[in-house]
């Protein structure tokens, strides 16, 4: 299944227009709008909410004042939408500090709305600036925070397996020096999971998870739970790779061509 198979059509266009109202009363331009959250990832239950990220730019003035204004926009949150996006510098800033949720957003198979040629220069600015070891470290406290949480009782909810299984192993993708991590949960496993009893256990829990509502539960699964707890240990001794210092040039001539180009 891919991930707009999953969309309402209804939703969906519901979402554009909203996008569309959002640069109106704002005053905005939008640059480039994704889902991202359980969709995103590509394991979204029947009733999964929409989790929609943009970014946008304001005219000139706005970045000719004394005092920062406010750099997000938030809708009310509703049972089906989710929608809020960050103000273009605060990305780039975002970005120069390797924020791996923003480099996910640009990674999804969701695109709601897309400047092309933006788009493709900030995608290449991720790739340059990457910075494994905050991506590392990022993903690892996600994992591990989510198994605390979550993971060890009588019953599990079992959408909560795979708010540990991805970032742990985004963790591995970002260990084995492969850049950043890619969104979709299946390219992870596809590439990161040889052992066909795990990949069958992992297959089993993609399918529940797709077919029954995000509140269901259900008995801990053995092999997920051994495979977790022997790569949370393991990873505990693992140093996190490192990379050079990044420039932030680059970043400043994309905010500096995009505000001229779009005011």
């Amino acid at each position: 299944m891919s991930a707009a198979d999953t969309l309402d059509p209804a939703i969906q266009a519901d979402i554009r227009d909203r996008l569309t109202a959002i640069e109106a009363a704002h005053e905005v331009r939008l640059l480039y709008a994704c889902e991202s959250g359980s969709r995103g990832w590509g394991f979204a239950s029947p009733d999964s909410d929409y989790d929609v990220r943009f970014l946008y730019v304001h005219p000139l003035p706005w970045y000719l004042r004394v005092h920062p204004a406010r750099d997000v926009i938030e809708e009310p949150i509703s049972d089906v939408l989710d929608i809020n996006g960050w103000e273009l510098r605060k990305a780039l800033a975002l970005l120069h500090k390797g924020n791996a949720t923003l480099i996910e957003w640009l990674d999804s198979p969701i695109v709601y709305r897309a400047e092309p040629v933006f788009l493709e220069r900030l995608r290449e600015l991720a790739r340059q600036l990457h910075r494994p070891e905050r991506a590392f470290h990022h993903y690892i406290h996600m994992a591990r925070g989510n198994a605390r949480a979550y993971l060890g009782g009588e019953r599990v909810r079992l959408k909560k397996y795979l708010y540990v299984l991805r970032p742990l192993l985004a963790t591995l993708w970002i260990e084995q020096g492969r850049g950043p991590a890619p969104m979709r949960f299946e390219t992870l496993v596809e590439t990161l999971i040889a052992d066909p009893v795990l990949r069958a256990a992992i297959a089993e829990l993609l399918r529940v998870k797709r077919s029954v509502g995000e509140a269901e539960h259900g008995a801990p699964d053995p092999i997920l739970d051994a495979f977790i707890a022997r790569e949370l240990t393991r990873l505990e001794a693992v140093v996190a790779p490192t990379a050079s210092k990044v420039e932030t040039t680059e970043l400043d001539r994309l905010l500096y061509e995009t505000v001229c180009r779009l005011s």
